[in-house]
């Protein structure tokens, strides 16, 4: 199983910077998978207290999770419903899954960053079924569909499209098309799509 420590590993080659966004202290805090967590936890509470819209069908209630401090730092997700005990691991997996997929669907991975990738897993302390499975998901990545029969809940829905805003340049037509489409298989509104996106930097 692919870890957050992995997961966090491999970001780097990935995140992009955002354009006039910080996240503070954040990123070195909660690590890679933490922080995909916390920010699509932030873009669904401001989403919430922007349009006084109520919970998505089947997700937990925003108040019952911690608020972040200020407004450039992410809140701190594990154990909530966006990084529950004991799933921390899982989560993890389909976040690098959604990153590397996004990735690929527009060309952001090209042979050379591959490679550096691959260099990346081979100097981690990785067991040899981690990296196995890591590239495999670089040589055959998911689809859309793929990833949206994951989304067992609208908190790992908004995992998997933050994750896919962090992994590519939304303001390219064909990136935005991607976003799109993804957010349409994952039922995502098109106002929670919009704050995650600039939530993530991407707008």
């Amino acid at each position: 199983m692919v870890t957050s420590a992995v997961v966090g590993g491999l970001a780097s080659q990935l995140f992009k910077k955002k354009r006039g966004k910080s996240f503070g202290g954040s990123a070195l805090k909660l690590g890679g998978a933490a922080l995909v967590a916390g920010l699509a936890y932030k873009a669904y509470q401001n989403y919430q207290a922007k349009s006084g819209a109520t919970a998505l069908p089947g997700a937990e209630p925003v108040r019952n999770l911690a608020p972040a401090q200020s407004p450039d730092e992410v809140p701190e997700p594990h154990g909530t419903a966006f990084m529950p005990s004991g799933e921390e691991d899982d989560r993890a997996r389909l976040m690098l899954s959604a990153m590397i997929a996004a990735a690929k669907a527009d060309g952001t991975i090209d042979a050379d960053e591959e490679n550096a990738i691959f260099g990346k897993i081979d100097d981690m302390d990785m067991a040899s079924d981690e990296k196995a499975l890591v590239m495999d998901e670089l040589r055959r990545p998911k689809t859309v569909d793929d990833l949206a029969l994951e989304a067992k809940t609208p908190e790992v829905a908004m995992e998997i499209y933050t994750a896919s805003v962090l992994a590519i340049d939304a303001d390219h037509p064909a990136e935005r098309a991607y976003l799109d489409l993804l957010a349409a298989r994952l039922a995502l509104p098109a106002d929670l799509a919009r704050e995650i996106r600039q939530t993530a930097g991407a707008e």
